[in-house]
């Protein structure tokens, strides 16, 4: 937040009350006295991202890798998010590979960085873009590639009603961008892992 000032948590549970009496239901109902703190502790949890700097968990490498150059892929790794249009969930899989330049970093590094960007409020197309960018630029390895499958919840549960679509989105820098036999490598060993889960 720019100039505004964080609201405090007493106001956040006072507009989660006002929601409910616009929904038609009283907050003061034995059923929902505990909702508003309940929904506050959630959201905290929900965009937890705004507090972590995804280039800060990647700053920690190890250099004793014996000349390895080849790809390393982290497949599946499973997020949830929300749309920064309705709030609505984004539920899904995310494949990130690079290939070192020198160094590597330890790979729950890479589902930190997933969940960095996911726990906020977010775009797929962006989301992808921030992840595949901020290993690049820390990393600086010959190429990144991110690949995410998500659900939608703003168009699965509300809107169009369009259960059981997903979206794919992907960022190929360097070699995954430059050449197509590294590409395929990948995109092979998401088609395989997202046939067998």
């Amino acid at each position: 937040m720019d100039s505004e000032k964080k609201p405090t948590r007493a106001e956040v549970e006072q507009a989660v009350k006002t929601i409910i009496r616009w929904s038609g239901d009283d907050p003061a109902r034995d059923g929902l006295l505990e909702t508003p703190a309940r929904v506050a502790k959630a959201y905290q949890e929900y965009f937890r991202g705004y507090a972590e700097d995804p280039e800060a968990i990647l700053q920690k490498t190890f250099e004793e890798i014996e000349g390895y150059d080849e790809m390393i892929v982290l497949r599946g790794i499973r997020f949830e998010s929300h749309c920064e249009h309705h709030m609505a969930p984004i539920i899904g899989r995310a494949w990130v590979a690079y290939i070192p330049n020198g160094r590597v970093v330890g790979i729950s590094k890479l589902a930190r960085i997933v969940d960095a960007y996911a726990k906020r409020l977010q775009i797929q197309e962006k989301m992808t873009a921030q992840i595949a960018n901020t290993i690049q630029d820390v990393l600086q390895p010959q190429g990144v590639a991110v690949v995410i499958k998500a659900e939608h919840h703003c168009m699965t549960t509300r809107g169009v009603h369009k259960p059981g679509t997903d979206m794919v989105t992907s960022r190929m820098l360097g070699a995954f961008r430059d050449n197509p036999i590294t590409r395929q490598e990948l995109l092979a060993m998401v088609t395989e892992d997202s046939r067998t889960s």
